[in-house]
């Protein structure tokens, strides 16, 4: 089970966005990546594909970020937190915050 899922909070910990948030569009298991909304955003020359409709030009897309480099965040404190998984007694496995064992996956 990933600590980490698309549609998450999180909070960047390190890098040119440091401390800036936003949710989780995509996640990329075999690199351990994630991509964040409006965070590290690289500028792409891109040819135009005028059967697509798609014009030329400098456009900014949003490339990942290490998934050890963002961090849930908690909403009843409003800081990043760590995360973790424990399995309930009816045999669900879901995530909790480790600073205060509240369970995110209801």
């Amino acid at each position: 089970m990933r600590k980490i899922k698309r549609g998450d909070n999180v909070i960047v910990l390190t890098g040119k966005d440091k401390g800036k948030t936003g949710n989780v569009v995509k996640v990329i298991d075999e690199d351990d990546r994630v991509v964040v909304e409006n965070i590290n955003i690289a500028k792409k020359h891109q040819k135009g594909n005028p059967n697509a409709g798609q014009p030329g030009g400098i456009v900014e897309i949003e490339m990942p970020v290490h998934i050890s480099n963002v961090a849930l965040v908690n909403p009843a404190t409003g800081k990043g937190e760590r995360v973790g998984v424990k399995k309930l007694d009816d045999g669900r496995k879901v995530r909790f915050f480790k600073s205060n064992g509240e369970v995110l996956d209801a």
